[in-house]
């Protein structure tokens, strides 16, 4: 079959815009000439990649599959022209970030701001997921550097370098009964209103294991995906959570919330900085992970 990216780029985009007409704005070509590069594919591979359902074209399983490296090829070729370019733009280039909730939400704001001050030609985009979402974007090469927390990792070829520890901690509003104590018993925490986290949180999962190693049962009554949501949930009732303690930092100055260390507890959670060893690391990306590197350790 004779390739190119215009072919992937059109299976890519019909996978998002489900129409031919978006798909031909987006690539600059005229509808036709979308259309007869679909039919090409279709003949050059001998199955069906497109089917048409309420004016909208989907793919088919086959091609689902043959979108799973269209994606991953049209990006690498993106980053080939982006890290070529940089070569004759020097101080100048883009990075794609993706970061976990924990250290995109309070952590990179105030260094990404600090960092295109101190090189204003290097454009950021920063994405804020999940660390599963994030890893899978890092391995589909959708973005260039993962910055996340998570316990410690061997996800080949993902590559994780250490920025700092991020400390779980139990927490909860000044007049609950915990803040009598000045450190807890695993016992005290089963028949407390507890808040969880989201199905695909890190937290959840390390405050689940833990609770599994002391044997005791926690009482969920809600929950929540949002880390904002949860602090608002605790600041106004009699409920506790697990968080990163990075998060409440203001709550904790402002004496709006308290914490108490999680006893006995053998996990550990790290803020990462994360790529693929398969991307090459350019200028611009060296440059982010020094300045990243010295920033954090205040934290």
């Amino acid at each position: 079959m004779n390739w190119n990216l215009i072919k992937l780029q059109i299976i890519e985009l019909l996978d998002k815009h489900k129409r031919i007409t978006t798909v031909a704005e987006h690539l600059g070509l005229k509808q036709p000439t979308v259309s007869f590069h679909m039919k090409s594919m279709e003949q050059d591979l001998g199955v069906g990649l497109f089917y048409s359902k309420a004016g909208k074209i989907h793919l088919t399983e086959a091609g689902q599959s043959l979108n799973h490296y269209a994606k991953k090829i049209n990006a690498l070729a993106q980053e080939a022209e982006r890290v070529v370019k940089e070569f004759d733009e020097r101080g100048s280039g883009h990075l794609k970030i993706g970061a976990s909730y924990v250290p995109g939400t309070y952590v990179l704001p105030s260094i990404l701001s600090a960092f295109s001050k101190k090189f204003p030609h290097i454009s950021i985009s920063l994405t804020v997921r999940t660390s599963p979402v994030i890893q899978e974007m890092l391995l589909n090469h959708e973005i260039d550097i993962g910055v996340m927390s998570a316990e410690p990792f061997q996800w080949a070829p993902l590559i994780g370098e250490t920025l700092c520890e991020d400390e779980l901690v139990f927490f909860f509003n000044p007049q609950h009964r915990m803040s009598r104590y000045e450190s807890l018993h695993p016992e005290f925490l089963k028949d407390v209103p507890f808040i969880l986290h989201g199905q695909e949180s890190s937290t959840r999962t390390m405050t689940l294991k833990w609770a599994k190693s002391m044997g005791i049962e926690l009482r969920p009554i809600m929950e929540m995906d949002s880390l904002e949501a949860i602090k608002q949930a605790v600041l106004t009732g009699d409920s506790i959570s697990v968080i990163s303690k990075m998060a409440i930092a203001k709550e904790l100055q402002r004496e709006e919330l308290v914490y108490r260390a999680i006893p006995q507890n053998p996990f550990k959670r790290y803020i990462y900085f994360t790529y693929n060893e398969d991307r090459i690391r350019s200028s611009v990306f060296d440059s982010f992970f020094d300045y990243l590197r010295d920033s954090v350790r205040s934290y």
